[in-house]
């Protein structure tokens, strides 16, 4: 059975650590039930020092625009479901398409998104997410009954 989840949401413009932060409390959750978070920034502890990423970073190859599209890509493509997160109004546009291929791909989308963001307001985002929900809990908790149930 796979057990991959995509860990989906805005990096360019955060911090490192705020883009870790909740993919990591994620991971160590679905840990307890033998789901694997997959999160876009494992890999790139290069860029712990970052106060603002960049949309790439082309010294290092996971973060070339080829290597970031690359990875993700197949990494929407060879989970089981997709978590995203967007807690505010800021647009991410990678995650955006990160949407439309898991979509393509027909992988179950949980959208984390606040009552009557722009993300959940879009007919398209809309449409293509299965679950939007609130929190993190509620999307983790969704993500597990999806998979494991």
């Amino acid at each position: 059975m796979n057990k991959l989840v995509y860990l989906a949401g805005g990096i360019k413009g955060l911090s490192y650590e705020e883009t870790v932060f909740w993919r990591n409390q994620v991971i160590r959750y679905f840990k307890d039930f033998g789901l694997v978070g997959l999160s876009p920034m494992r890999g790139k502890e290069y860029l712990s020092q970052e106060t603002a990423i960049k949309g790439c970073h082309e010294q290092y190859p996971l973060s070339t625009s080829k290597g970031i599209v690359t990875r993700d890509r197949n990494d929407v493509a060879r989970s089981a479901a997709c978590l995203f997160y967007l807690p505010d109004n800021n647009i991410s546009i990678g995650t955006i398409m990160e949407i439309a291929w898991a979509d393509a791909f027909r992988k179950p989308i949980v959208l984390v998104t606040p009552k009557d963001s722009i993300y959940e307001q879009h007919p398209m985002i809309k449409e293509c997410c299965g679950f939007i929900v609130r929190t993190l809990d509620e999307g983790c908790d969704l993500i597990r009954q999806i998979i494991l149930s």
